[in-house]
């Protein structure tokens, strides 16, 4: 395996154009094959795993009885803390299952049941009784508990930073915005629910291997965290997630289900087992987005330009393993400010271990800031888009660096014009119609322009013209198969029909996960990397079976730079004045993201980030009773996301630029920017309807009747 430490850019001949996605057809006509359809990925006859999860918050089991559960017709087996599998290294708590009678929350897997239909197994397990030794728990954040400093904040950023004399700023500021914004905890809820087949089998060469098939966002990501837990090499673990119905985050790291769909198949080797996570077992076992809270302080002279920003986070993490949003981190870097401060401080809980939601961090600490930059403006007395024209920072405040490309002022006038902006009433509570007020917002986003390492390709020459890429990661319903089809045919040179794309399988050249926008950046530059050294190596006319294997490494321009994409979200919103209801007729986002590879899979991503961002303005909210440590909102019905009917005018446009400093193919990640800013931009458009300030999501009816 070779790395180039440079790669040429490619020059776009597919990239850019509408090709119609090459899963397409698999999945219209069903004959894409989801983790759970056994079948499909020659399981052979699989048993049905369902999981008994305590109803206590913290304590101990004291006495598991399975006996009425193993005479229920059907059920082969039960495992407990008493007769699972030893792990061999339970350093990471939430993947530590059945090792010890300890219950750390409530919903964590104590017991599993083993059946030969999914009917029985979950009859097995409501008939599992299980006895208790509860103890004190603590399932509430709040303002007074949030006071543990981490010593990093996701994925490795500083907990706490500061330039400047921020309280010497803004004791002196002319206008001084300080408010507390919140945000809930909320739910991944992807189509798919999280499954995993898992199978023991001996192999001649490595002994016992553990076969899974998973619903994940990284297959070599699983094998490599889950191996070293049930004490198995790497080469001893195959991970397969042919196609995967979307994760947002939730399914970028395994969680405790999977070591238990393989302790379950190490019972019973070398007969498969088949787990599916239920809607309502999701909201405790796979992850969610933190509750936060956000002390804002902004400080501008009289023109409106900030002296001093100050932004101090407390969020929860679970007693069992840490996690540490980086919520406070866009507000390091957003807007020119010569002096900042931001912190982060966690409330350690008796709860479910949190994770990785669509734009962690950005998400709720944008909508703090940009709804306190939308205070400053009203009290500057700015326009909203002014106000952050004229806070543009020529470097980027965190790090000292020029911006790579910083086209947020494009994004804000595109928007504005697209929008109508000019012609909005400038005071609140201005426009009525019938019994509806009605107001627009702006909100800017940004998400950072990341790439990951551990990327390799391997381009094999089929004859004929035609050519196989293989590389190993995983496409979660984004289009990656076809951009990376695309970026793979410019790359040599042939048309998209000459590619054989192979994903998927840790049997193929490792690559990171699909998260953090960071997968086609990634994926593609190494794809274009093995694809430039093919060439180099053998030529055009390469003999049936000629092959490389090669990875990309970072170029020096892109160590030298701040890399980050940038938008504007525009918001009318219409607020009834009798109910108070929240209608949003049009939403619009407008961004800079470099090369748009492929615009039908690109508008699919950005809408519907906008969509969910609508979504987490208006409705979404998980509710947790502290006196249980129960998430008592545990479906779709009580935790609601946007609807049809809830979506009504919106759309994405991008500006045309191509960044081939940061990648080859010009382009930079797009799957999270769209979620960023919306709800703020909700918010500060039934500010501007209403003359209500809500600082708190969701905007539920009942904030806006007073």
């Amino acid at each position: 395996m070779s790395t180039r430490t440079s790669t040429t850019p490619v020059t776009p001949r597919s990239m850019g154009t509408r090709l119609d996605r090459v899963d397409g057809p698999e999945k219209v006509t069903g004959r894409a094959t989801y983790a759970v359809e056994s079948a499909a990925h020659d399981t052979g006859d699989p048993l049905h795993v369902w999981l008994v999860q305590s109803t206590v918050a913290k304590g101990e089991v004291e006495r598991l009885d399975p006996a009425a559960a193993l005479a229920h017709p059907g059920v082969v087996a039960v495992l407990d803390h008493t007769s699972a599998m030893r792990l061999a290294d339970t350093d990471d708590g939430e993947l530590a299952i059945l090792q010890d009678p300890r219950v750390h929350f409530r919903g964590q897997i104590v017991a599993l049941v083993l059946a030969e239909t999914s009917e029985a197994a979950r009859e097995g397990a409501a008939l599992v009784e299980v006895a208790y030794r509860e103890e004190p728990h603590e399932a509430e954040l709040r303002e007074d508990n949030a006071t543990y400093k981490p010593e990093t904040v996701n994925p490795a950023m500083d907990t706490d930073t500061e330039d400047g004399d921020v309280d010497a700023a803004l004791a002196g500021a002319a206008v001084l915005v300080e408010q507390t914004y919140r945000t809930p905890h909320e739910h991944n809820n992807p189509m798919e629910p999280h499954a995993t087949v898992a199978r023991w089998a001996q192999d001649g060469t490595d002994g016992e291997v553990l076969d899974l098939v998973d619903s994940t966002q990284g297959v070599h990501g699983v094998a490599q965290t889950v191996g070293p837990v049930l004490g198995l090499e790497a080469t001893q673990v195959r991970v397969r997630a042919p196609y995967v119905g979307g994760g947002f985050g939730s399914k970028g790291q395994p969680h405790a289900h999977v070591v238990a769909a393989a302790l379950a198949a190490h019972a019973v080797r070398p007969r498969p087992v088949r787990l599916a996570v239920t809607r309502q077992q999701m909201f405790a076992l796979t992850g969610y987005r933190t509750a936060t809270i956000s002390h804002v302080r902004l400080g501008a002279d009289a023109d409106g330009r900030l002296v001093g920003l100050e932004h101090r986070v407390q969020e929860q993490t679970s007693a069992v393993k840490e996690f540490a949003e980086q919520t406070a981190s866009p507000s390091r870097m957003m807007y020119a400010a010569p002096a900042r401060r931001t912190s982060h401080r966690l409330a350690v809980l008796d709860v479910a271990v949190p994770s990785w939601m669509r734009a962690p961090g950005e998400m709720p600490g944008m909508f703090a800031g940009e709804v306190a930059m939308d205070e400053l403006a009203l009290a500057c007395g700015l326009d909203p888009v002014e106000l952050r024209l004229r806070n543009e920072p020529d470097l980027d405040p965190e790090t000292g660096k020029p911006f790579d490309v910083r086209r947020l002022p494009d994004c804000l006038r595109r928007g504005a014009e697209r929008f109508g902006w000019a012609d909005r009433p400038r005071e609140p509570r201005s426009r009525r119609e019938g019994d509806w007020w009605v107001g627009t917002g702006v909100a800017a986003a940004t998400y950072p322009a990341m790439k990951m390492p551990g990327n390799e390709a391997r381009v094999t020459a089929l004859g004929g013209g035609r050519y196989g890429v293989a590389i190993g990661c995983v496409d979660i319903g984004t289009g990656a198969r076809t951009v990376l089809t695309q970026i793979a045919a410019d790359a040599l040179g042939v048309e998209p029909g000459a590619v054989d794309l192979e994903v998927a399988d840790t049997r193929l050249p490792s690559a990171s996960v699909a998260g953090g926008s960071s997968g086609t950046s990634s994926w593609g530059s190494t794809v274009v990397a093995a694809a430039q050294r093919f060439r180099e190596e053998h030529g055009t006319d390469p003999a049936p079976g000629a092959e490389v294997t090669a990875s990309a490494a970072k170029s020096p321009a892109e160590m030298e730079t701040a890399n980050h994409s940038f938008g504007a979200v525009f918001c009318e919103a219409r607020v009834n004045r009798w109910t108070g209801e929240v209608r949003v007729p049009r939403l619009l986002g407008v961004y800079s993201v470099g090369r748009v590879l492929n615009p039908v899979t690109a508008r699919s991503q950005l809408v519907g980030g906008l969509v969910m961002g609508l979504s987490a303005a208006l409705f979404e909210e998980s509710w947790r009773d502290p006196r249980t440590g129960h998430v008592v909102t545990q479906d779709l019905a009580s935790y609601h996301v946007a609807a049809h009917a809830d979506v009504l005018d919106v759309d994405a446009e991008w500006l045309e630029e191509s960044d081939e400093a940061f990648t080859p193919m010009g382009s930079r990640g797009i799957g999270e920017i769209g979620i960023v800013g919306t709800a703020a931009a909700v918010a500060n458009a039934t500010h501007h309807a209403t003359g209500v300030r809500v600082r708190e999501l969701p905007l539920t009816p009942d904030r806006f009747l007073s």
